[in-house]
């Protein structure tokens, strides 16, 4: 299994443009073992902030992934879930996760907690939850499948703490978003991950993402897209 433990670098200082609703906002980012900045925040980055901080109450692992990462970043695209994946907890505290969550959201799979652990988790398949009486945005769960996607037991390891407005959350490491994303190969994922790979070019751990690249067998791919 590829586990990687990351190097302090020296803090970097990027300039982006933050587009939502046709504003633009500059957005100085600090990029070191922590990714620092603040900006306006959107729908999205509202419950992922909500959701973030029941987890760290509860101090249960967890890392955001996929399309999120990007538009965290400034990617001008639009999104209606949030995917999370949170370390594999047992049923009481799950019950507790459920319990806390539920002053603020309610799950759009099913309202049986034990159902939820179960039936859906237990047998990888994602659950939602959204604020109360609205379907979207939504945060999409689900444990990593460590038997099947190795990358999910990456992402949840060797994940990056983000303070935005002084929020705490983790992501996925870019190197791996990066790699993962041309991996699935829409244009939209491609996109991504070329946005990412330009944003944070000097910052990123060339090696750790070759490897990535070598081990979803799609370095072809990545010298195709991230020249």
């Amino acid at each position: 299994m590829l586990l990687f433990k990351y190097l302090s670098s020296p803090v970097y200082k990027l300039r982006n443009i933050y587009k939502e609703q046709k504003h633009h906002i500059s957005m100085e980012i600090k990029y070191s073992e922590t990714i620092e900045f603040e900006r306006e925040l959107s729908k999205l980055d509202k419950i992922v902030i909500d959701f973030s901080q029941i987890l760290n109450k509860l101090n249960i692992k967890y890392v955001f992934v996929s399309g999120y990462v990007s538009i965290l970043f400034g990617r001008n695209r639009t999104s209606e879930d949030v995917d999370l994946i949170i370390e594999k907890i047992n049923f009481e505290k799950f019950q507790k996760l459920w319990k806390e969550l539920y002053s603020k959201f309610e799950c759009l799979n099913t309202e049986d907690v034990k159902e939820a652990y179960e039936k859906y988790l237990l047998d990888n398949i994602s659950i939602r939850f959204a604020r109360k009486k609205l379907y979207v945005p939504n945060i999409e769960i689900k444990f990593p499948h460590i038997e099947l996607n190795e990358c999910d037991a990456i992402a949840l390891n060797e994940r990056k703490k983000v303070i935005l407005n002084k929020n705490i959350f983790y992501i996925s490491p870019i190197e791996l978003q990066i790699a993962f994303k041309l991996f699935l190969g829409s244009e939209k994922d491609i996109e991504d991950a070329r946005y990412l790979y330009k944003l944070f070019k000097k910052e990123l751990n060339k090696e750790i993402l070759t490897q990535f690249c070598q081990k979803l067998k799609i370095v072809e791919v990545s010298d195709r897209y991230l020249k």
